[in-house]
């Protein structure tokens, strides 16, 4: 698959597989985010956590059915895996960079993610959900000066995603 390819076949998948995915497909998911652009190259200003502790991604998703007030709902779509970044985060500066940075971080792991036929989402209601959370923080390795900023579910996809046709007009663009 080419690039253009891979970015008209990437979609928020919102059903998974129970298997989980394989240490190297996990591997190489990391390494595409290590390899993702960080403002000032800061990369020590972020932290990644991995969540395939089945208790652990239960209580994250009870979490979240929680903050959306819907007990029945499971916001990491029985996904196998979790990958969560955080930020630095002493003032809002700092915090406003950690999701920029947190975001390139995620979408070269979807890109890689849809590369590899694994599903990936944008994880970012349950994190808001867990963010003031401060034990659930510390069950993720999340330092107290560091804020959660964003998360990616991946695992084997119920359906086989389509490919979308690419377009322009999605979003209002001025050429000047």
């Amino acid at each position: 698959m080419n690039a253009m390819e891979t970015i008209a076949k990437r979609c928020s998948c919102r059903a998974y597989r129970p298997e989980q995915i394989t240490p190297e497909e996990l591997k190489q998911l990391l390494q595409a985010a290590n390899a993702a652009p960080v403002g000032m190259a800061k990369y020590e200003t972020l932290k990644i956590s991995v969540v395939q502790s089945r208790e652990l991604l239960a209580e994250i998703d009870q979490e979240g059915a929680k903050f959306f007030g819907d007990p029945s709902m499971h916001p990491l779509y029985g996904a196998p895996t979790l990958i969560v970044i955080s930020g630095f985060a002493a003032d809002s500066d700092e915090r406003e960079v950690s999701m920029c940075n947190a975001s390139c971080l995620i979408e070269n792991m979807h890109l890689l993610a849809t590369e590899l036929g694994l599903g990936s989402v944008y994880i970012r209601g349950c994190i808001n959900a867990i963010r003031e959370n401060r034990a659930l923080c510390e069950k993720l390795g999340v330092p107290e000066d560091f804020v959660l900023t964003g998360a990616i579910a991946v695992g084997y996809p119920c359906e086989e995603p389509e490919t979308r046709e690419l377009v322009t007009e999605k979003i209002e663009t001025v050429i000047l």
